[in-house]
């Protein structure tokens, strides 16, 4: 069998987990094995937190609209119950963005299901 020389993949494969590490503290940035540990948490955190990011979201939405139902005399449930009852589809993204950005509009919306 022919002999097989790898210096140029190998130093391909290590400058880029390199390149990923780039910023990181400490070993993780310069030395290879600790880079890639570093990498693949760093992958598992990023997978987990794209998840997460949906849910913080939501409970943003969900404390924004609260915040400007209650001086309205609205609770949040009872908003969002109003809101199905009345057959009003709005998701609670354009309600949080109605009630941050457009609040007179908001109150409009309220005073309709009162």
């Amino acid at each position: 069998m022919a002999r097989v020389k790898r210096g140029t993949t190998k130093l391909k494969r290590r400058k880029n987990v390199l390149a990923q590490t780039k910023g990181y503290r400490f070993n993780r940035a310069n030395k290879e094995r600790t880079a890639k540990e570093a990498i693949f948490h760093a992958g598992a955190h990023a997978f987990r937190h794209r998840r997460a990011k949906k849910r913080d979201f939501r409970t943003l939405w969900a404390l924004r609209i609260n915040a400007a139902a209650r001086p309205l005399g609205f609770s949040y449930s009872k908003l969002i119950g109003s809101l199905k009852k009345a057959s009003i589809a709005l998701d609670r993204k354009s309600l949080a963005a109605l009630a941050k950005d457009h609040p007179e509009t908001f109150e409009r919306l309220l005073k309709q299901l009162a």
